[in-house]
């Protein structure tokens, strides 16, 4: 049976907060990178990649994909 918040013990909260952090921050970091980016940047669809980032809670597997697996390198300019 489900435990209520004020139920766990202060470890497992502390846990939570944290992971949910540091999903938060990997979120906004790829849902920024993604809008930086034009569309041959991309791996995939951008439109996928940002509905997935904004609905799908994954404890931060998802931005982490896309981060490493959904964009695509950049040529490097003149130097």
């Amino acid at each position: 049976m489900a435990k209520k918040w004020s139920e766990l013990p202060p470890a497992a909260r502390a846990g939570i907060i944290s992971i949910a952090a540091v999903d938060a921050g990997l979120r906004v970091w790829a849902i920024r990178d993604l809008r930086s980016r034009d569309k041959k940047e991309v791996n995939g669809s951008k439109l996928v990649w940002s509905a997935a980032l904004s609905v799908v809670n994954s404890a931060g597997v998802l931005p982490a994909v896309y981060l490493l697996r959904g964009r695509r390198a950049t040529p490097a300019g003149p130097q």
